[in-house]
């Protein structure tokens, strides 16, 4: 990469952290790359991926967010054009493609002995794209006497989508999850179970366990803490990455996007969330370790 187009992506990433969901913290942010930007530290001839790198790291100097980064993409993308309409549809488009490669993100699922069911959860993509397979899965977990979602390595994704997933779990009744606050509106978005589902509920009766690691971020952590506050689970596995504020990404080179936290989850219980602390699951241990763990509390849970 030349200077111009490296400066220029540089600029345009400080620019961006004016949408920081915490302004003093962008602002710190962005003077961290600056002032790495005049050191030299992102010199001519360094390709994409290193750029991204280099930069991402001064970025999470600041406050260690994991969601904020100059993110390489394997794939080369459009440019963010600033029309939104154009640029949501580019994005959904992207989603969709992604989504119908890796079957809606749910990875596996199985019928375990003991008749537990499993499904193990890749990406919470949107509902809107991929509803119908969360939806296979949860019906494919219908009849079981337990059930396990295993989030050790999911990415992350939509909280309607965690809402969605959590709608299987409880009752007809709303319960509320999460709220979302977005510094761009000033408003706070919450999130609930939906008293329908389209199709069999697995129900707030019988038991559930949620497996995580250390690679267990964002949505995925969410659905973790959710499930977990609300009593609804029991999580096995390693204390999660710690990723908590949704972000707006926007491409500014074909292999290279800025995703800035522009919001933040809040509990409607406790006022909290998981940024930087991550999900603790209530039976810490090892993460290759945590589905026979589960397993075995599901079969004891049955004969209790």
């Amino acid at each position: 990469m030349r200077s111009a187009e490296i400066d220029a992506i540089v600029d345009r990433t400080i620019e961006l952290l004016d949408q920081y969901v915490f302004p003093d913290v962008g602002a710190r942010a962005g003077a961290a790359v600056r002032s790495a930007q005049a050191a030299g530290r992102y010199a001519e001839g360094i390709e994409p991926e290193v750029l991204g790198k280099l930069v991402t790291d001064d970025l999470q100097s600041i406050n260690g967010d994991k969601h904020l980064r100059l993110q390489f993409t394997p794939d080369a993308l459009p440019l963010t054009t600033g029309d939104k309409a154009a640029d949501d549809d580019a994005e959904h488009a992207e989603a969709a493609r992604e989504a119908a490669r890796d079957a809606g993100g749910v990875r596996r699922v199985e019928r375990l002995d003991g008749n537990l069911a499993y499904i193990e959860i890749e990406t919470l993509w949107p509902p809107v794209i991929a509803a119908p397979a969360m939806s296979a899965a949860m019906t494919l977990a219908d009849g079981a006497d337990g059930l396990v979602i295993d989030l050790r390595r999911c990415r992350g994704g939509s909280p309607d989508m965690v809402a969605f997933v959590c709608s299987h779990l409880f009752g007809p009744d709303p319960v509320h999850l999460n709220d979302i606050y977005d510094r761009a509106t000033d408003e706070t978005r919450q999130y609930w179970t939906s008293s329908s589902v389209p199709g069999p509920r697995f129900g707030p009766e019988r038991p559930v366990a949620v497996l995580t690691s250390a690679f267990t971020f964002s949505g995925g952590e969410e659905l973790a803490w959710d499930l977990q506050e609300l009593g609804r689970a029991t999580l096995f596995g390693e204390i999660t990455r710690g990723g908590a504020h949704p972000v707006d990404r926007v491409q500014v080179h074909p292999h290279l996007r800025v995703t800035v936290p522009s919001a933040r989850s809040v509990s409607p219980r406790s006022g909290g969330n998981w940024e930087g602390t991550g999900v603790r699951p209530d039976v810490e241990v090892p993460a290759a370790d945590a589905l026979a763990r589960a397993v075995e509390h599901l079969l004891g849970a049955r004969e209790s």
